[in-house]
C-alpha cells in the first residue's frame, strides 16, 4: 500500500516530478546526486492529502500551524551550498517541519540531527520517516534556537527558519571547515541566505539569494 502511495498518480506522478526536476536544471541546480534524491523522494506525502496535487510545483505550501514546506528549489539550493565543499558525515537540521528537508538530507549524508519547537509536526515527520525506511535520523523537540550540543561539532547546519541574526549556539556548534547555511532577517521575501564557514580564524560568510522563510522562533511550540 505504501509503494502505490509514494509512486503516485496524475498530479503525483513520476513524470510529474521529473518536469520539476528540469525546472530545477533550468533553474542552475546541477548536482546529480540532488536531484536524483529529490526526483525519487515522494514530496506529496509530506503534505496533507487536500494540497498533494501541487507538491510537485516549484512553490513553498502551508502545512499547518503557521509553518510551510520550503520551494524545492530552495531545498535544492541550500542542500547544493552545503554540501559544495564535499561530502558531509554528520548534519544539523533546525526546523523539522514537514520532513522534507530532512528525508533529501538523509539520504545524501551520514547522519541528521533535527530540531523542532513544535511536537505536532515533529510527531508527523517522524511517521514519515519510519514509512519511507529512514533510519539516519534523530529526532529533539526544543528550541532551534540552542542547537544540539549533545552531537556538535557538526560538519554541517541547515536552518529552515530566518532569525533576525545566527544565534550563537550555532556558530559555536559548527565544526571547523564545517558549512552553515541559513537565512537571516527579519523580513519575509528581503532575507537574506548565507552560507558561513568556519575556519581556525573565524567565520567567512556568503550571500546567496534574497529568500522568504517562517521566523526562527523562541522556546517550544
Amino acid at each position: 500500500m505504501n509503494e502505490l502511495r509514494h509512486q503516485g498518480i496524475g498530479m503525483t506522478s513520476q513524470r510529474t516530478r521529473d518536469r520539476l526536476i528540469e525546472r530545477l536544471r533550468e533553474k542552475g541546480i546541477n548536482n546529480n546526486a540532488i536531484l536524483d534524491v529529490m526526483r525519487s523522494t515522494p514530496r506529496h506525502i509530506f503534505v496533507d492529502e487536500a494540497m498533494a496535487t501541487r507538491a510537485y510545483e516549484d512553490t513553498a505550501l502551508p502545512i499547518g500551524l503557521g509553518q510551510t514546506i520550503s520551494q524545492p528549489y530552495i531545498v535544492a539550493r541550500m542542500t547544493e551550498a552545503l554540501l559544495e565543499a564535499g561530502p558531509l558525515e554528520k548534519v544539523m537540521e533546525i526546523g523539522t517541519g514537514s520532513g522534507y528537508q530532512t528525508a533529501i538530507l538523509s539520504r545524501l549524508v551520514k547522519r541528521v540531527y533535527s530540531v523542532e519547537r513544535i511536537e505536532a509536526l515533529q510527531q508527523q515527520a517522524r511517521l514519515r520517516f519510519q514509512e519511507l525506511g529512514l533510519r539516519n535520523i534523530r529526532l529533539k523537540y526544543s528550541d532551534g534556537n540552542w542547537g544540539w550540543e549533545d552531537y556538535a561539532p557538526y560538519d554541517g547546519i541547515i536552518v529552515t527558519a530566518a532569525p533576525s541574526q545566527v544565534p550563537k549556539p550555532l556558530f559555536d556548534q559548527l565544526k571547523i571547515g564545517g558549512r552553515l547555511v541559513i537565512p537571516v532577517g527579519a523580513q519575509q521575501g528581503e532575507q537574506q541566505l548565507l552560507v558561513v564557514t568556519r575556519t581556525e580564524e573565524g567565520f567567512d560568510s556568503q550571500h546567496l539569494d534574497l529568500v522568504s522563510f517562517v521566523p526562527l522562533l523562541g522556546g517550544r511550540g
